[in-house]
């Protein structure tokens, strides 16, 4: 199973009400969001004039780009399916993805805030939350999965004035039927990892977000790798891996760096 997200913008009216929700919910500071809405247009498109909204939050992606970069030391986890209670043990760092229900999470006791995972986020859905912790956390959208295991609404999709958020498994139910009337993904040639926040809306309106909202490219992830390495190193983590060791990790992340043009 997957959860997954629809967001209607034919019934969107810009409310942020979720947002509002959100950070209610969750204790975000002001200045950051676990989602957003922002306004496009108007502007012309080849089906008319546009003017809508881009309700954005973590997308729990299928191959998710902020867990490979996560540089904390892995642990093994069990995870539990909700509906048979299948177990699966895996390695996971502190950034992982639920084997199970597909949400990305972030285990707070063991992020060190470096924020390479926000980095790494091509749609930009992650943020350093300098209010968690000594040094900061990273955090974002969790689909309020804490509320889904207890059998409520995300925050936002509950206080969607408009009933413009739809929640569930992405193979049933109301998600289902829009994936079939046609809800799309925020995907580019560059940009494909699956993400599971799907939109719909009519041509002209979903023209504007995605030739607007859609990533482009992704992030340059040997220069995540370098941050991530440096803060390891600031922060202990890799206190008792040796000399050899360090190198040995930082001339992996150069290597990874060559383009195979000659060019240093």
């Amino acid at each position: 199973m997957q959860y997954a997200m629809v967001i209607d913008l034919n019934r969107c009216v810009g409310c942020h009400a979720c947002a509002v929700a959100c950070k209610a919910e969750w204790d975000v500071p002001a200045h950051n969001g676990r989602n957003w809405v922002r306004r496009l247009g108007p502007a012309e498109t080849p089906y008319g004039l546009s003017k809508t909204y881009y309700p954005g939050l973590c997308n729990h992606c299928d191959e998710p780009a902020c867990v490979e970069v996560c540089p904390a030391d892995t642990v093994m986890k069990t995870f539990a399916c909700p509906e048979t209670g299948r177990k699966k043990t895996m390695e996971v760092a502190a950034t992982y993805k639920d084997p199970f229900t597909g949400v990305v999470l972030i285990d707070k006791d063991r992020c060190i805030g470096c924020g390479a995972c926000a980095e790494a986020c091509p749609y930009g859905a992650r943020y350093v939350n300098p209010d968690i912790g000594e040094d900061g956390k990273a955090d974002k959208c969790t689909f309020c999965i804490e509320r889904v295991e207890a059998g409520l609404e995300p925050a936002c999709v509950q206080t969607c004035l408009s009933n413009a958020r739809i929640f569930g498994r992405l193979d049933q139910g109301e998600v289902a039927r829009y994936l079939k009337r046609g809800a799309s993904r925020l995907e580019s040639d560059a940009v494909r990892i699956g993400p599971n926040v799907f939109y719909f809306g009519n041509k002209k309106d979903m023209h504007l977000l995605k030739t607007t909202c859609t990533p482009k490219e992704m992030p340059e992830a040997s220069l995540i790798g370098k941050r991530a390495l440096f803060a390891r190193l600031g922060k202990g983590v890799l206190k008792g891996t040796g000399l050899a060791g360090i190198v040995g990790m930082a001339c992996g992340i150069v290597s990874s760096d060559d383009s195979g043009d000659g060019k240093a």
